[in-house]
């Protein structure tokens, strides 16, 4: 399963925000079944990196974090083709259409965010972390 991960649900784990630091770290901790592909979008990481710097205000620590994170995560490239489709998308968050469209182009199975509101338009399927865990403890059942 190939899966795109929001950034609301990375910086959940990178910040230990709570109460969604748990499910979000177990979504995060589903690559270790080989079965899981999980990625953020080359876009997502610039924003992470800003929002965690903010909070964090230590450059080399957000670094760190970052470091470690792309050692269960892969990037998703953002290509002018995906901008493209993001354009033409009618969503109300610039931000939001360019996830779907590199969840979407790369033909992922869909993207877990706390937030599915911001893709009520979509074509693929869209999990809260809670959700996300559930298909794979039904699947284990």
């Amino acid at each position: 399963m190939k899966l795109l991960i929001d950034t609301n649900v990375v910086l959940d784990v990178l910040l230990k925000r709570e109460p969604y630091f748990h499910a979000a770290a177990d979504v995060l901790n589903l690559t270790q079944r080989g079965d899981v592909q999980e990625y953020v979008s080359a876009s997502a990481v610039t924003d992470i990196y800003y929002i965690a710097k903010r909070q964090m205000k230590n450059h080399a620590a957000v670094k760190d974090l970052l470091k470690r994170l792309l050692m269960v995560v892969s990037i998703a490239a953002v290509s002018e083709q995906k901008i493209q489709n993001a354009l033409n998308l009618d969503w109300a968050d610039f931000e939001d259409s360019v996830q779907y469209s590199v969840a979407l182009l790369n033909e992922m199975d869909g993207i877990v965010t706390r937030n599915p509101t911001d893709y009520q338009n979509s074509n693929i399927r869209i999990w809260l972390p809670e959700q996300m865990l559930e298909v794979f403890s039904d699947e284990r059942q």
